[in-house]
């Protein structure tokens, strides 16, 4: 698992965590182009940690990387997941998190973003977290957390501003888990942004990435000129990947 990226003086901090099945490193070259222009790569900085592997019986006990047991696919709205598992790698996302607050960064300026399963992961470890974050953006996700634990997300934690990102015809995590997932926050009294795309599966496209990155960046109170146009078209589908 990778540690978080050494500091420069000032700017944004973005926590990226894959889907089961998939990389650190493949989650790099999909969403790194995004924030390689010079103006934006000098002030915000990208971490992308790998999970570890673990046999996974739905899927006939492969090995595959994944933060926590796949129980059952799809993912539907009524999933349940271990929610031990779940709790402990929302301990190392918290880990991740305490090393950058502690070596100064803000967390105003920390977001915690991923697709499927990472994004289930970010959304449980915002949650869970005592401080309110800079955001935290979710990509075919769901919240792998029973509606018990509401009472257990402190009220600076519903201060985190969500942004969340689901197809359609996305057949890994339906899209009711992620419809789900939004409006349980929003029973929090969180702000969660809901992009639905009727034609999109289980799978980042560049129309999410550019979004995500000007959310990122408007987030931070950064205008970039351009910024958008230095991205490249990005698209990802990992069958191995619902949560």
């Amino acid at each position: 698992m990778a540690a978080a990226a050494e500091r420069p003086s000032a700017g944004g901090f973005v926590l990226w965590l894959h889907g089961s099945g998939g990389s650190g490193d493949e989650s790099r070259a999909q969403v790194a182009p995004y924030f390689s222009a010079p103006g934006i790569a000098s002030s915000v900085r990208l971490s992308f940690p790998t999970a570890p592997t673990a046999s996974i019986p739905c899927y006939g006990d492969a090995v595959i990387t994944a933060w926590f047991g796949i129980s059952e696919v799809p993912i539907t709205a009524k999933t349940v997941r271990d929610e031990k598992e779940v709790l402990k790698a929302v301990e190392y996302v918290h880990e991740l998190l305490d090393k950058e607050v502690a070596a100064g960064t803000s967390p105003s300026d920390i977001f915690v973003c991923g697709m499927s399963q990472g994004g289930a992961l970010a959304i449980a470890s915002v949650l869970l977290y005592p401080k309110a974050l800079g955001g935290c953006a979710v990509f075919s996700g769901s919240v792998p957390l029973n509606k018990s634990f509401a009472e257990k997300v402190s009220s600076e934690a519903r201060k985190t501003p969500v942004l969340w990102f689901h197809g359609m015809a996305d057949g890994l995590v339906l899209f009711e888990a992620g419809h789900a997932g939004c409006a349980f926050l929003e029973e929090l009294g969180m702000s969660c942004e809901f992009k639905a795309y009727p034609t999109l599966g289980h799978s980042m496209v560049d129309e999410e990435l550019q979004y995500f990155q000007q959310w990122i960046l408007n987030r931070l109170g950064m205008t970039v000129s351009g910024a958008t146009e230095t991205a490249r078209p990005s698209s990802s589908s990992n069958h191995k990947d619902p949560q």
